[in-house]
């Protein structure tokens, strides 16, 4: 039973070990999209207007 209880404990500090890299890497701008808005002028806009009847 108290292997239970031990694999409980470990579980809970690797998912909080994981929660802290997540944050870590959010605030260190690992997600920070650099690529995108440097090429979105590239990407057609322009769809055909529906005329009303």
């Amino acid at each position: 039973m108290t292997v239970i209880y031990i694999l409980i404990i470990v579980s809970v500090l690797i998912a909080l070990l994981f929660l802290l890299a997540f944050i870590w890497a959010l605030r260190s701008g690992q997600w920070d999209d650099n690529h995108t808005p440097s090429i979105r002028m590239l990407f057609d806009d322009n769809h055909p207007v529906e005329k009303k009847k």
